[in-house]
């Protein structure tokens, strides 16, 4: 059973820029089902947004990190908070958890210094992320050193992690999902254009549109029929393209 169960708030009347997303605008009322849930949309759909203020709801650096990292502060965050997390409320069962994390992939980068600036002070804080510096290794090394020796148990809130990984290592991160949410210890909650990471057995899966959130297929959302289509025949895609372009 999933540690937030419930996510909802009222229609947006706010006047900021909340009430120009079409997907969040009108409210929304959302029962989590599942202990992996996935939300696919445009850029621009409100999924990240969403995603956001339940980490600043949960207590999370809005820069990437859990409760013990200094909140919203750093480049570009600094008093930074989501204008949705005030009109935010969250479901628990059975009670509140504080343990989790928050990572985007476009601030991996201010996160990965910050850790190296608590590190300057304290080299043992490494261990934590695979032994050595976050920026001495790969982007999808240091990724997968973060999901592997941080995540132990709680709610893990990723905006769209697959940014710095190859379908290699993609498959690798399933596998850090699937053992944290069978040992009952996990949820976690992911933006993404992934058409793999969708294909989780058992995952639930919204599409954020401009007619809200609805629940979806895998095989219903764009990104995996897309992606199927494409790989089917990328002959016919390119042609068609490339003779559009042509054309104009």
């Amino acid at each position: 059973m999933p540690f937030l169960s419930n996510i909802s708030f009222p229609p947006l009347q706010d006047g900021s820029y909340l009430q120009q997303i079409p997907g969040l605008c009108r409210g929304l009322e959302l029962t989590l089902k599942s202990n992996v849930t996935f939300f696919v949309g445009e850029n621009g759909s409100g999924k990240s947004t969403l995603l956001e203020a339940i980490a600043e709801q949960c207590g999370f650096s809005l820069r990437g990190g859990n409760r013990n990292h200094n909140f919203n502060t750093g480049v570009n965050f600094q008093g930074y908070q989501s204008p949705l997390a005030a009109h935010l409320k969250l479901g628990w069962t059975p009670r509140r958890i504080s343990n989790g994390f928050f990572m985007r992939a476009e601030s991996f980068f201010n996160f990965a210094s910050y850790i190296d600036e608590l590190a300057a002070e304290d080299k043992a804080i490494l261990k934590a992320y695979g032994g050595k510096s976050l920026h001495k290794q790969s982007h999808g090394e240091s990724f997968l050193a973060l999901f592997n020796n941080q995540f132990e148990s709680g709610i893990y809130i990723l905006d769209e992690p697959e940014a710095a990984l190859s379908p290699s290592r993609i498959l690798a991160f399933i596998s850090t999902i699937s053992q944290l949410e069978k040992s009952g210890r996990a949820q976690f909650l992911i933006a993404t254009h992934s058409p793999m990471l969708v294909c989780y057995p058992g995952a639930t899966i919204y599409q954020v549109d401009d007619t809200g959130l609805h629940q979806t297929r895998y095989e219903d959302t764009e990104h995996y029929f897309l992606t199927k289509t494409f790989l089917n025949n990328p002959a016919l895609y390119l042609r068609h393209l490339t003779e559009e372009a042509n054309d104009e």
